[in-house]
């Protein structure tokens, strides 16, 4: 479509909007790579989000919303879409009484931060995850025997016809790795957790045992989106790719992780089609030797 139009009609819509053309969507990657993306806007506020949908909407234009980009793969090609990115501008978090409800551009850290300052326990385990409530209410994100839908008490989100709509407990559908929402074209606006009254120098002790074992098993001085592959039945994704033989195994400068199989980085020039190589090689090894399909955990955009 013809986006310059566009642009100009939002610009004067919404005279304070972060409003970007051709903007590198590397900028906006964990895994940093993907070319421009045509047109891309980063809302101050989720009012200020929900706003800007009803306006494109209204133009005929679905776009593409995103929060820190941690587990995304957009195309070297770039993407020719309005793009919204809502972290870190969306990302406001409150807490009351034994509630801290975040917006969804909100990063898991400072969700789970906020939450240990108010000596609120049930979020250590976010603490080290890099992407957005927003994000990781989608795709039911956890870490270390937690997952976001033991906290999550409701979630206020955009329907496809952009009607604002509360899911509460069970309504959020979570499962391994999805939720309610995933799949849809719909907008996350805030979520609300639910957590216990804990005692606060705990809570930061959790908090930094996890870090520690983040660094000394993860590769975290390297680009990537964190686990590569769903687990599977019966077994971990990172226990069969190393017992396949892949760790340091390269195309381009995509490699699995020497440190954490699990892992696909960047190691300093790989591009979207490289890594994309690398994690059909990885899912056709694996099959082959153990019959077992692995499932991406990475969104792969532009497909």
């Amino acid at each position: 479509m013809e986006f310059s139009s566009l642009v100009k009609d939002i610009r004067a819509a919404f005279p304070d909007l972060d409003l970007r053309e051709n903007e590198p969507m590397r900028a906006h990657c964990s895994f940093r790579v993907g070319g421009p993306a045509a047109a891309m806007a980063l809302p101050g506020s989720a009012e200020a989000l929900e706003a800007l949908c009803a306006h494109l909407r209204r133009a005929g234009v679905r776009p593409l919303v995103l929060g820190n980009g941690t587990n995304i793969l957009p195309p070297d090609e770039g993407l020719d879409r309005f793009v919204i990115v809502t972290c870190p501008g969306a990302g406001r978090v409150t807490v009351s009484g034994q509630e801290v409800t975040a917006d969804c551009g909100a990063t898991l850290a400072a969700t789970a931060a906020a939450a240990a300052e108010a000596g609120l326990t049930g979020l250590e385990f976010a603490h080290g995850i890099p992407g957005s409530v927003g994000g990781g209410v989608m795709m039911n994100a956890g870490a270390y025997g937690g997952e976001l839908k033991d906290a999550a008490a409701e979630t206020e989100y955009l329907d496809e016809q952009l009607i604002r709509r509360t899911a509460r407990g069970p309504e959020q559908g979570f499962a391994y790795r999805r939720s309610a929402f995933s799949g849809r074209d719909v907008v996350l606006l805030r979520t609300r957790f639910a957590l216990r009254r804990g005692e606060r120098d705990a809570i930061r002790a959790r908090m930094g045992e996890l870090a520690a074992k983040r660094r000394a098993s993860q590769p975290l001085e390297l680009p990537s989106a964190g686990s590569t592959f769903k687990r599977p039945a019966g077994g971990y994704a990172a226990a069969l790719i190393d017992e396949a033989g892949l760790k340091g195994f390269a195309i381009g400068g995509a490699m699995v992780s020497e440190k954490h199989a699990g892992f696909v980085v960047n190691t300093g020039s790989a591009t979207a089609a490289d890594i994309l190589r690398l994690m059909e090689h990885i899912r056709r090894t694996v099959l082959a030797r153990d019959h077992i399909e692995l499932e991406p955990e990475v969104l792969i955009l532009g497909r």
